[in-house]
C-alpha cells in the first residue's frame, strides 16, 4: 500500500469515492476499484471496508502481506464485526498467522452469533496446531453443556484415543439410538462412534456404524463414477505431446515438490518428512495447478489441446502458479510442497510449466487406503466415491492406471515410495525421497514429528509422532466388512 499520506477527505468525498470504488469491484473493474480503496487509505479513512476490500484485491493479486496488512487494519477498526471476524480468522488460518487466527476467535467467541460454532472452530484449530491439551478441555466443556452436538464428538476424537469404558463412548452409543437423529448430524456421530469403537476394541460394532455414516453421506451427495471417470480421461489425453521445459530453463519461483496419492495413502506424512529440511516449507493441499488448469484451458471434458494452445497460456499457467504458491506457503523458502491429491492428473503440464517442479507419487496398500477412506469422516462432497468400497476400489485402479499411463509418457518424471517401505526402513527411504525432491540431505528430516507448525490433515495427531508402523493391514480387523471391496477389486495383483 502507498506509504505517502493525503490531507483527510470530506464525509462526502469519501463516500462518493467508496460507492464509486465499490461499484467497479462488483463490475469487475479491478484496477479502478483498488485505485479508489487506496486513495481513500491514503486519506487515512476509518472505514473498514476500504482496508477489507483492498485485503480482498490483494488476495486475489497474490500479494500476500498487503492482503494481511489490510486484514489486520480492516479487523482494527471494527473489530465486533461477525462477519468480518470469520472472514479474518479463515484468512489468517490459511496464512498461518496462528495469532492473528486465535485472537479473531477469541473476538468472535466473546460477542458473535454463534459462540458454540466459534469455540469448536478454536478448539479444531488449535488440534491442527498440536495444542491437544487446550483443544480437549473446550471440546469437554462444550460437550458438557452441548451433549446432543453429534459434530463435537468427530472432532473432538480426530485427536484422541478412546479407551473401554469411557464415559464419552457410552454417550454417543446413548446419542445414537436416537431415531430423531438423521442426515448430516447422524453421519458424524456414525463416524465418531466407529472409531471409538474401533479403539476400545469392539470391530463387530463399529463397523456397521461406519457403513450407516458412508450410506447417508452417499444419499446427501451421489457419486457419478463414469462421469469422473470420462472427466480424468480428458484431462490426461489433453497433455499429450507436450514438450518439456528447456534444459537451461530457469527453475520455478518456489520451485514445487509435488506429493499426490490417493487420499490416506501417506501423502501427509511424505510431506512432512521434506517440510523438516530448512529449504522447504509446507503448502499443505493447495488445489493450485488442477484448478488453475481448469481456469486456463478449460474444466474437465472440455479442456482443449494443450499442446495446440498459445503458448502463452501454458507461461500464463505456470506464472500463476508460481504468484499463488508464494501467496499460500508461508516464509520465502525456495522450494514448496504441494500436497494436493488430483495434482497428478496434471504431471505433464507441471513439467512443462514449471521448470524444476518434482512429483512424488505415495503407494499404499490398496487395501489399508480403502479401509482409512470408508472409515474416516470427509465432508460430505469431498471423495464421493469413498462412501461405497466398490467405488473405492473403482477410484484406486483408475489412479495406479493414470500413474502408469504418466510413467510410460513421461519417464522418470515420477518418483513412487511405498508406505510400508518407508515405515519399515525411514532413513533409507527418507534419503531417496529427499534426493528425489532435488534436496541434499539434512537430518531434521527425520524428526520431521517435532514442526510445530499447523497440519491439516485426519492424521493430525500421527504425523506429529515418529515414523510408527501401527497402521500397516489395519484392513485385517474389518475383513468381513469390506468384503464389498475385495468382491470389486478381483484379481488384480495388490502390488
Amino acid at each position: 500500500m502507498d506509504e505517502c499520506p493525503m490531507l483527510p477527505l470530506s464525509n462526502d468525498m469519501t463516500n462518493r469515492i467508496l460507492q464509486q470504488a465499490m461499484r467497479y469491484l462488483s463490475q469487475g473493474q479491478i484496477s479502478k476499484a483498488k485505485a479508489g480503496f487506496l486513495q481513500l487509505a491514503r486519506a487515512q479513512t476509518a472505514r473498514p471496508e476500504v482496508y477489507f476490500n483492498l485485503s480482498r484485491i490483494a488476495f486475489e493479486e497474490g500479494d500476500r502481506e498487503a492482503c494481511l496488512t489490510n486484514l489486520r487494519r480492516a479487523v482494527a477498526l471494527d473489530p465486533k464485526s461477525v462477519k468480518l471476524g470469520r472472514h479474518a480468522a479463515d484468512r489468517f488460518r490459511r496464512f498461518g498467522a496462528e495469532d492473528d487466527a486465535l485472537a479473531a476467535y477469541d473476538r468472535l467467541i466473546a460477542g458473535g452469533d454463534n459462540p458454540l460454532r466459534d469455540q469448536a472452530d478454536k478448539a479444531h484449530y488449535l488440534q491442527l496446531l498440536g495444542r491437544f491439551d487446550e483443544a480437549e478441555a473446550i471440546f469437554r466443556k462444550l460437550i458438557s453443556k452441548n451433549p446432543d452436538e453429534a459434530q463435537l464428538y468427530r472432532i473432538f476424537l480426530a485427536t484422541r484415543t478412546t479407551r473401554p469404558g469411557d464415559p464419552l463412548l457410552r454417550q454417543m452409543e446413548r446419542l445414537w439410538k436416537r431415531k430423531t437423529l438423521k442426515g448430516e448430524p447422524r453421519a458424524q456421530l456414525g463416524f465418531a462412534l466407529g472409531k471409538a469403537l474401533d479403539e476400545a476394541g469392539e470391530i463387530d460394532r463399529a463397523a456397521p456404524c461406519i457403513a450407516e455414516a458412508n450410506t447417508i453421506q452417499r444419499e446427501l451427495a451421489p457419486y457419478d463414477r463414469d462421469a469422473q471417470d470420462r472427466e480424468f480421461a480428458r484431462v490426461i489425453a489433453a497433455q499429450e505431446s507436450l514438450s518439456a521445459p528447456a534444459a537451461d530453463a530457469d527453475p520455478a519461483t518456489p520451485r514445487p515438490v509435488f506429493v499426490t496419492g490417493m487420499p490416506r495413502s501417506g501423502t501427509t506424512l511424505v510431506e512432512r518428512i521434506l517440510s523438516a529440511h530448512s529449504d522447504v516449507s509446507a503448502g499443505g493441499e493447495l488445489g493450485l495447478a488442477l484448478r488453475l488448469a481448469y481456469g486456463v484451458f478449460g474444466a474437465g471434458e472440455k479442456m482443449t489441446d494443450i499442446a495446440a494452445a498459445d503458448p502463452a497460456k501454458i507461461k500464463r499457467f505456470g506464472a500463476l502458479y508460481s504468484r499463488f504458491a508464494r501467496r499460500d506457503v508461508p516464509g520465502n523458502s525456495p522450494v514448496i510442497t504441494d500436497k494436493s491429491i488430483l495434482s497428478y492428473l496434471v504431471t505433464g503440464l507441471i513439467h512443462s510449466a514449471l521448470p524444476g517442479a518434482r512429483i512424488i507419487v505415495v503407494q499404499r496398500d490398496p487395501r489399508d487406503i480403502a479401509l482409512s477412506i470408508w472409515r474416516n469422516h470427509f465432508p460430505t462432497g469431498v471423495h464421493r466415491y469413498g462412501n461405497d468400497l466398490a467405488d473405492i476400489a473403482h477410484a484406486i485402479k483408475r489412479f495406479r492406471a493414470q500413474v502408469d499411463q504418466w510413467k510410460t509418457a513421461l519417464p522418470g518424471v515420477i518418483h513412487e515410495i511405498r508406505y510400508e517401505d518407508l515405515v519399515a526402513e525411514p532413513e533409507a527411504q527418507s534419503r531417496a525421497l529427499v534426493s528425489a525432491a532435488g534436496l541434499d540431505w539434512q537430518d531434521a528430516c527425520l524428526d520431521f514429528h517435532t514442526q510445530t507448525s499447523a497440519v491439516r490433515t485426519l492424521s493430525v495427531s500421527q504425523v506429529r509422532q515418529p515414523i510408527y508402523t501401527g497402521s500397516a493391514e489395519g484392513w485385517r480387523k474389518y475383513e468381513a466388512a469390506l468384503q464389498p471391496f475385495f468382491d470389486a477389486w478381483g484379481d488384480t495383483p495388490w502390488d
